[in-house]
């Protein structure tokens, strides 16, 4: 089994993003079904969630977020593929016009 961790820094304000509500899906058979979901802590992660190989995506909700400012993106959805039974941290680097993200360690 495989674990994936995640956490998110508003790179527009220089701090964690506190309250986003992250939801794991696994690909079966067509669909996605939810696995788990939680919102990031005071340090913007989350607990780890452990997971067999599969393709996999994580949504993080950020309309709610940014609700008191225009921003660009409801969600951003970020697809991966397990293959093995390491460690996986994706991080999500966000602010209200912008993300990126990183297989982290």
């Amino acid at each position: 089994m495989s674990t994936i961790t995640s956490h998110i820094l508003d790179i527009s304000r220089g701090c964690p993003a506190t309250g986003v509500k992250i939801v794991l899906f696994v690909e079966q058979d067509d669909a996605w079904p939810e696995l788990h979901h939680a919102a990031t802590n005071g340090d913007g992660r989350i607990a780890p969630w452990t997971v067999a190989p599969g393709r996999y995506k994580l949504r993080f909700e950020t309309r709610a977020y940014f609700a008191a400012v225009p921003s660009f993106y409801p969600f951003v959805e970020i697809h991966f593929e397990i293959g093995d039974n390491a460690h996986y941290h994706i991080p999500l680097l966000l602010s209200p016009w912008g993300y990126s993200t990183y297989r982290g360690s």
